[in-house]
């Protein structure tokens, strides 16, 4: 059995999937979690191979307390994009929220040494508070 291709069903473009992304992000920067998430619930079926989509998704799980819905998106994010920080320290929080300190403080001090300050600096931050 195949998998449906949503988005060549819909003949959605790359444009299509931009508006819907935009849609997405401006309810998650309004503090809607819940609409937002519906947002890229969608966009993971239409643009499965996008790890952006599927991170913003786990972090709206990690903000809405649903950790373990988090890591599925967490997961397939890193199968796309293995070595991508800021999936990595919502990770970290996903197994902090799930009481895997000592899993999440491995990749925490991992994170710390992360070129990216904000990453380093929350990595850092979560250290501090856990340990």
């Amino acid at each position: 059995m195949s998998k449906i291709n949503w988005r060549d069903k819909l003949s959605w473009s790359e444009e299509n999937l931009e508006e819907l992304r935009l849609a997405g992000y401006a309810y998650l920067r309004q503090g809607k979690y819940d609409i937002a998430a519906s947002f890229f619930e969608a966009l993971t079926v239409l643009d499965p191979d996008s790890a952006y989509d599927a991170q913003t998704l786990g972090a709206l799980y990690v903000q809405m307390n649903e950790p373990l819905k988090a890591l599925k998106y967490f997961d397939k994010a890193l199968k796309l994009e293995t070595d991508h920080a800021p999936t990595l320290l919502n990770l970290t929080k996903a197994l902090l929220m799930l009481g895997k300190k000592e899993e999440a403080l491995r990749l925490a001090k991992i994170l710390s040494k992360e070129s990216n300050p904000k990453i380093a600096n929350t990595a850092k931050a979560l250290i501090l508070a856990w340990e």
